[in-house]
């Protein structure tokens, strides 16, 4: 006989759960206490937002389910934004809430909440166990939907009563993966599209890919001469230094790949769904039928024709897609070698950081810095904001799993998603970007990072605005600034009053010496950059902007 807060530990554990996030409620103590005689870590967060990033990042970075504990009402509203960050990213979590008691429904007992009703729109799945025998086909069933197709996160609400109730069930064991194989006959037409085609072009994203995979599908680039790009924010599935590599294909593209992609007489897209942002707000695809041929790879059939509808449609993961690659045979002479390399030139041209702008701190050399002295291997983690920009344009990723930022645009996911990729590798180095703004949000989970001695850096840059809106809001309504001006702490009183180490750049030549005494002090750091706020753009300042020019 066995509780039903000692079941859902087994069910972790039989599923290979190492590790959680949570925000400690009374709804779920009998899981808390059934945690204490396990090896699983636990990491104890501030806010219930930022632990739900972590397990976020963690299903990122591993492909495995990220699983995060938060009690009933605030705390799981609280976590909704992670939650919102894991169903459009496509990535792996599992939820666990805290429920009332059962006795105690519909009547709107202390925080109660019924969360089949509120957060449908956030899961691929809403289950409550309401029988504790029950629970270890409720963790099976819940670790096989956030995995399987087109990965997301899943919601199980635990009421309190339930947790405590001794029941006798069977040992939980391992979900079963399944996996989406193409055809050979759709790879003979894919063969067949792809030799008749003088302008193809290939954009990789989403999840589901492995080193193998990318290994696989960057051999395949290779031996084919293709142009490759890589969707908003997926920019770590593709060598940004591989003769192949074309540019991202995200919020403010390169125009010349922009063109390219229109131009095309072959689009394939392998693992994207080619949302709003990676589509320049569905402009580079017509909709919904493509001027290009469109070839469609996604591991959920749900997705394919949904908005674009295909020449090919292939319901198959990235992984076993690329894996499949391995037996084409190139042509002898590709039609499109040298278009591709027209392609990479352009991307190295646009990916060259400015050297000059406005104010006393220019962020082109810094990210020049930041390239010559990170190893390959370094996290990059961020929230949203234009500041962003300087890592999406500018940094080039040149391994698998170094980047973990939101397609949802979230702001506040750097700092909590950097908190996790360090626990989760704390061999690597992890550099989280975030904006004065975007730093706030979040900012709770740097006292996280120092109680379990994770020594991130978090490069922050403060403008003392909101800067994207402020961007748009010179736009549209030019001179009239309106809620986007901040106040802010002292960024690094901050960091050393929450145990860490704070470095203040006030001169492009302070940052290499203060980015290399926060790597040398061996704690969570913060190394403050402060940018004119009229430095909004890599290309335009605000005066630019307002003024049209």
């Amino acid at each position: 006989m066995k509780t039903g807060g000692q079941l859902i530990v087994e069910a972790l554990q039989a599923n290979g759960v190492k590790r959680i996030s949570c925000v400690p409620g009374e709804s779920y103590l009998a899981v808390l206490d059934a945690l204490y005689d396990t090896g699983i870590d636990v990491l104890v967060c501030r806010q219930e937002g930022g632990a739900a990033m972590m397990a976020d990042c963690w299903g990122r970075l591993t492909g495995e389910p990220g699983i995060c504990m938060v009690t009933r009402g605030p705390g799981a509203t609280n976590a909704s934004a992670g939650l919102h960050i894991a169903r459009q990213d496509s990535i792996p979590m599992i939820l666990f809430i805290g429920q009332v008691q059962r006795d105690a429904r519909e009547r709107e007992a202390f925080q109660e909440v019924e969360y089949r009703r509120a957060f449908t729109e956030f899961a691929k799945w809403v289950g409550e166990i309401d029988d504790a025998r029950r629970i270890p086909e409720f963790v099976t069933r819940a670790f096989a939907i956030a995995t399987s197709g087109r990965p997301g996160p899943v919601v199980l609400t635990l009421p309190e009563d339930m947790l405590v109730e001794e029941v006798e069930v069977p040992a939980a064991q391992h979900y079963m993966p399944v996996e989406a194989h193409p055809g050979p006959s759709q790879m003979q037409a894919f063969d067949a599209l792809l030799k008749q085609a003088q302008r193809p072009m290939f954009i990789i994203g989403g999840t589901r890919w492995s080193e193998e995979a990318v290994a696989d599908f960057q051999t395949f680039a290779s031996r084919f001469k293709v142009p490759v790009g890589c969707s908003f924010r997926r920019q770590m599935l593709f060598d940004h230094l591989h003769p192949s590599y074309a540019g991202d294909v995200g919020i403010g593209i390169n125009p010349a790949l922009a063109k390219e992609i229109k131009e095309a007489d072959l689009l394939v897209l392998v693992g994207s769904r080619m949302s709003e942002m990676p589509s320049s707000s569905y402009t580079l695809i017509d909709i919904p039928y493509p001027k290009q041929k469109l070839v469609h790879i996604y591991p959920d059939a749900g997705e394919l024709g949904r908005i674009y509808r295909p020449d090919l449609a292939i319901c198959a993961a990235p992984a076993e897609f690329s894996a499949a690659l391995k037996h084409l045979e190139p042509p002898a002479a590709p039609l499109w070698a040298e278009r591709k390399s027209a392609m990479h030139d352009a991307y190295l041209k646009w990916s060259t950081p400015p050297r000059t702008g406005p104010g006393q701190v220019q962020m082109g050399p810094i990210m020049d810095w930041i390239e010559e002295n990170t190893p390959d291997d370094a996290i990059f983690t961020n929230g949203a904001g234009n500041y962003a920009t300087w890592v999406h344009r500018f940094h080039r990723f040149r391994k698998y799993n170094t980047q973990a930022a939101p397609t949802s645009g979230s702001m506040g996911y750097g700092l909590p998603a950097a908190v996790a990729a360090k626990q989760l590798f704390p061999e690597r180095e992890v550099i989280c970007f975030a904006g004065d703004g975007c730093f706030m949000m979040h900012g709770q989970e740097f006292i996280t990072a120092v109680r379990y001695n994770l020594p991130l850096i978090t490069v922050l840059v403060n403008n003392g605005t909101y800067g994207t809106i402020r961007m748009h809001q010179e736009r549209d309504y030019p001179g009239r600034v309106s809620a986007t001006d901040l106040v802010n702490p002292d960024f690094v009183a901050f960091a050393k009053a929450y145990g860490g180490h704070g470095e203040l750049v006030e001169k492009t030549a302070d940052f290499g010496p203060a980015f290399e005494r926060a790597r040398a002090s061996g704690k969570p750091a913060i190394i403050e950059v402060k940018l004119d706020a009229e430095a909004i753009t890599p290309a335009k300042t605000l005066t630019q902007i307002r003024e049209k020019m």
